[in-house]
């Protein structure tokens, strides 16, 4: 049975009047096209919807059944079509989007901030997980995109540079290297250190450095470059971290030391479903994102 959209809407407004004459004016139609919009629908259905009098108009009683699931069908096509052209034009909906915590807390508020500005009806719901998380969550879907630094395996991803993050060292200040400018990978294995749990991408970055002038003393690991800052406040040792953390560090007191020579790069980026079509409201995202860096 295919009962139209326009045949549909013609049987609710007779419903609702007490002529056809008064109904082909509420529609728009001459009264010939509304009465043949209804015997249609009716030789569709299988019988009569309305009694007819040359003066009135009036339900039968299967017209009676019909009428109050004919509107909840109508209101729930309205919604739905309406939805969806609230999306497209990013009057409303909602997007997912991944981010490493040290870009989250740096850049991330600004760049959607801006973005609030072109789509204030876009509801942001922001996964601020770690670098592996950020690239699961952009793989499974839970995130339409994410911010994160450029993974080593780029399998059903696609990475789009913004920047170069060029690590740094952070040290308590009462530590005898945060009177130093800069500081070497020899220099920075002669004391302890506290590092990101073995598995993340930033440990194993850092001790391939460490590796290639020697061994580095351990006494904590975590998994967030945030906890790393406290351990270091309480004076357990030194880290390596990303530049993206420089301002939380210096927030807590924290003194950051620039690598004289080699220092440890890695670019950062925006990670996307190779394999999913990003929404309107994403794709706009992206784009500001790619605007604002490379301006």
């Amino acid at each position: 049975m295919n009962i139209s959209y326009r045949n549909l809407q013609a049987f609710i407004h007779v419903a609702q009047s007490s002529t056809f004459a008064e109904a082909a004016i509420k529609l728009h139609l001459t009264q010939p096209a509304l009465s043949s919009a209804i015997k249609k629908m009716e030789e569709q259905l299988g019988g009569k919807l309305f009694s007819r009098s040359t003066r009135h108009v009036a339900l039968t009683k299967e017209g009676e059944a019909l009428l109050p699931n004919a509107i909840r069908i109508m209101r729930d096509w309205d919604d739905t079509f309406g939805d969806i052209q609230n999306l497209f034009a990013m009057a409303k909906g909602r997007l997912t989007i991944a981010a490493m915590p040290s870009f989250a807390e740096s850049h991330l508020p600004h760049l959607l901030k801006r973005y609030h500005q072109l789509a204030p009806n876009i509801n942001l719901r922001i996964l601020d997980v770690v670098m592996e998380n950020v690239i699961y969550e952009v793989s499974e879907g839970r995130a339409e995109m994410g911010f994160t630094f450029e993974p080593q395996q780029n399998e059903g991803l696609i990475f789009t540079p913004l920047f170069d993050d060029c690590f740094v060292v952070v040290v308590n200040p009462q530590h005898e290297l945060a009177k130093a400018k800069t500081v070497n990978w020899e220099t920075c294995i002669e004391y302890p250190m506290v590092m990101m749990n073995r598995g993340s991408a930033v440990r194993m970055w850092t001790q391939q450095k460490i590796s290639t002038v020697g061994e580095a003393v351990i006494v904590a690991e975590t998994g967030q470059l945030g906890t790393l800052g406290q351990l270091i406040k309480q004076g357990l040792g030194i880290a390596i971290m990303p530049s993206l953390c420089i301002a939380s560090m210096e927030s807590i007191a924290l003194t950051v030391l620039k690598m004289e020579e080699d220092p440890l790069v890695k670019r950062v980026g925006m990670v996307k479903n190779a394999k999913r079509d990003m929404s309107v409201a994403g794709q706009a995202l992206w784009t500001e994102v790619l605007h604002h860096y490379h301006r």
